[in-house]
């Protein structure tokens, strides 16, 4: 395929960044950890912001105290870290793992899944507005409109890390990545920091704030997982599958990730279809 005999000439040089920003002894920290913090500290001031406007809730009434988001956060830091990992364990290399248990844990080596760490936000949040006697939807609305800033900056951290690259191209944006062969690729990882991230969340907050979907419990959060499904399943069409997975059902472009986020586009479709304007805060 001609795909394959691609020109240096028509690539853009790789910036090779280095994917560690300091190392304090035995520590070092690196651009990958730092998008996940950002972007959960990113997601709890955001949802913060949401919650104790009046101007966004019916009457001015207030879903939540915002202390409930402070104890939230821990929550779904754990939420994150648990079901990305697990998520990417069963979903992307589970023979690995079965032959080397202990590397489950050694999640400084890269590995987690957003349809896992999403599974285990969800369940986080279920249980946290049970416990707190919050509208479980209302909390997901508040949280998943900030979530995009995280997701692009980790796309981000993916590029510098030279990870996760395209597929081959000869388009004039494409890249030659220091551990992707000999081939000039998409920069898929780009692409889908720019539709996860900032196209997503720029979605969502003309939602939340010009037409004040938040007082329609669960219409922004399926906004949120139709957007993402929508968006991921656009990308694998540039982006590289995981070798170990390669294509599915014997085709050249079924992927992991298209067949885990197909079940979201439904989910957010029948979510926003469904959604209600609420009448009072109470319980889910």
């Amino acid at each position: 395929m001609s795909e394959y005999f691609l020109l240096p000439l028509a690539s853009l040089p790789f910036p090779n960044i280095d994917p560690v920003i300091v190392t304090i002894g035995p520590l070092a920290v690196h651009w990958y950890g730092v998008g996940y913090i950002v972007g959960i500290l990113f997601a709890w001031w955001y949802a913060k912001r949401l919650a104790t406007n009046t101007g966004l809730w019916p009457d001015g009434k207030l879903p939540m105290k915002p202390e409930d988001l402070d104890d939230f956060i821990v929550w779904a830091a754990i939420g994150v870290v648990l079901g990305g990992r697990t998520g990417y364990v069963l979903f992307y290399d589970l023979p690995r793992y079965i032959a080397h248990p202990l590397d489950i844990f050694a999640v400084w080596q890269g590995g987690m899944s957003f349809h896992g760490g999403l599974l285990g936000v969800i369940l986080a949040m279920t249980l946290f507005s049970l416990k707190r006697g919050i509208h479980t939807w209302t909390l997901f609305d508040v949280v998943s409109a900030g979530v995009p800033v995280g997701l692009g900056l980790v796309r981000v951290a993916n590029f510098i890390n030279a990870e996760l690259w395209g597929r081959p191209s000869d388009v004039p944006w494409a890249i030659e990545f220091p551990n992707g062969g000999p081939f000039t690729r998409h920069p898929s990882q780009l692409y889908e920091a720019l539709l996860e991230g900032l196209v997503l969340f720029l979605v969502l907050r003309f939602l939340t704030h010009s037409r004040l979907k938040l007082r329609t419990p669960r219409f922004v959060g399926g906004a949120f997982i139709c957007g993402y499904g929508l968006s991921r399943i656009f990308v694998e069409f540039f982006r590289e599958p995981d070798q170990q997975l390669g294509y599915l059902l014997g085709t050249n472009w079924l992927t992991m990730g298209m067949i885990l986020s197909s079940p979201m586009v439904l989910a957010g479709i029948w979510a926003m279809a469904t959604a209600k304007p609420m009448t009072q805060t109470q319980p889910a």
